[in-house]
């Protein structure tokens, strides 16, 4: 099945940029859900909207997908302006949260609805219900109800009621979310694999982390209806340009500190005991003598050391998690500070619990490159 547009001429004549949008708002009553947003989404790529709940990626979703109308801004589709178009004019399939399939159809009748509502004729819907019903392995289900298949399957068919109009884009509304942990990843696994074949441009709502690292080409993290950063998901975790990037991909740390200078190729600050040096890319900021600064550090990121008079952090072992493929430490540090100070320490298999018992001191060894560093003013 080839849901775009064939031959090489129309390949060539489309531009490298499949959904734009430019300096849009979008308001409800007072209250501002998008705060002039621009946004390239690259033709053929799975883009991933991230955020908590109340972010605006949803609203995003349905601007782009016409269920919503933007105050101002303007929003194009292969470079065409759709900003006033209604939705059955945009060309795009769309996997809801609940799947809103229609009980009283069967499942053909469900994937192939779409198409009778664009007039297309009895054999070729059944043609091309017959080849995505394939594609989502579907095959020999067409006349049961929804109430006769599974959550895995009732998703499937959604999917590919999305697929047979041949969208342009495809949108994905948290369309996981209803599934148990084990079928959700084959289901992603699936819908990737589906996506990568068709070539087929894919806006994904999630507020999962892992699902946005796992599927995505590059992930949007949004937070109160803006983009703070957009990069491929390696990038993001491993270089996040704002605070609010650090914390809320993956699990950090965040230790207080106080900068101490500079020289040709690093930064000092003063963290715990003793001085500690990080490559001048890791600050996000300038900044003066004695201003505090947090450190960003991952859990895998940290070691645990024998104490030694060079060690800049100690602490003591509270808690040890297993968690399968790795365990968690947490670290009582020896940080002055108005608060305690816990420190989580990733370690793959069991060594950590048989090294560091409960109760004991150890140092915490931190990297050059695996930490950023943000002023704590910046952190909203």
């Amino acid at each position: 099945m080839n849901v775009a547009n064939s031959g090489p001429a129309a390949q060539q004549a489309l531009p490298d940029t499949a959904v734009s949008l430019e300096r849009v708002v979008k308001k409800y009553h007072d209250h501002t859900v998008l705060h002039e947003l621009s946004l390239k989404i690259r033709r053929g790529e799975f883009l991933t909207l991230l955020g908590p709940s109340g972010c605006g990626k949803t609203t995003l979703l349905n601007l782009i997908a016409g269920f919503a109308e933007a105050d101002t801004g303007e929003i194009f589709i292969d470079g065409q302006p759709v900003t006033c178009e209604p939705p059955h004019k945009r060309q795009i399939g769309i996997v809801f949260q609940n799947y809103a399939l229609f009980p009283h159809m069967t499942v053909e009748r469900n994937i192939g609805y779409g198409l009778r509502m664009r007039g297309v004729g009895k054999d070729e819907i059944a043609q091309r219900v017959k080849e995505v019903m394939e594609l989502v392995k579907l095959g020999g289900l067409g006349h049961r109800k929804p109430r006769e298949l599974s959550g895995g399957q009732q998703q499937r068919v959604a999917l590919a009621r999305a697929l047979v109009i041949h969208p342009k884009v495809l949108l994905l509304d948290e369309p996981f979310s209803a599934l148990d942990k084990n079928l959700r990843g084959s289901m992603q696994v699936e819908i990737r694999e589906i996506q990568r074949r068709l070539g087929l441009t894919t806006v994904f709502v999630t507020h999962d982390q892992g699902e946005a690292l796992a599927m995505s080409d590059r992930i949007a993290v949004m937070s109160n209806g803006s983009i703070r950063q957009i990069a491929p998901p390696a990038d993001l975790y491993q270089n996040p340009q704002c605070p609010f990037v650090a914390s809320f991909l993956g699990d950090v740390n965040i230790l207080p500190g106080h900068y101490h200078g500079q020289t040709a190729t690093d930064v000092q600050l003063r963290l715990g005991s003793g001085l500690i040096s990080f490559p001048h890319a890791r600050l996000a900021d300038a900044s003066h003598d004695g201003e505090r600064l947090d450190v960003y550090v991952r859990p895998e990121h940290i070691r645990l050391e024998h104490l030694h008079p060079q060690s800049v952090l100690s602490g003591t072992v509270i808690n040890h998690v297993y968690q399968g493929d790795h365990i968690n430490t947490f670290i009582d540090v020896d940080i002055p500070t108005a608060a305690r100070q816990v420190v989580t320490v990733r370690s793959a298999g069991l060594s950590a619990m048989q090294q560091w018992p409960i109760g004991s001191v150890a140092g915490l060894s931190l990297p050059g490159e695996g930490v950023s560093i943000f002023s704590p003013k910046k952190r909203t």
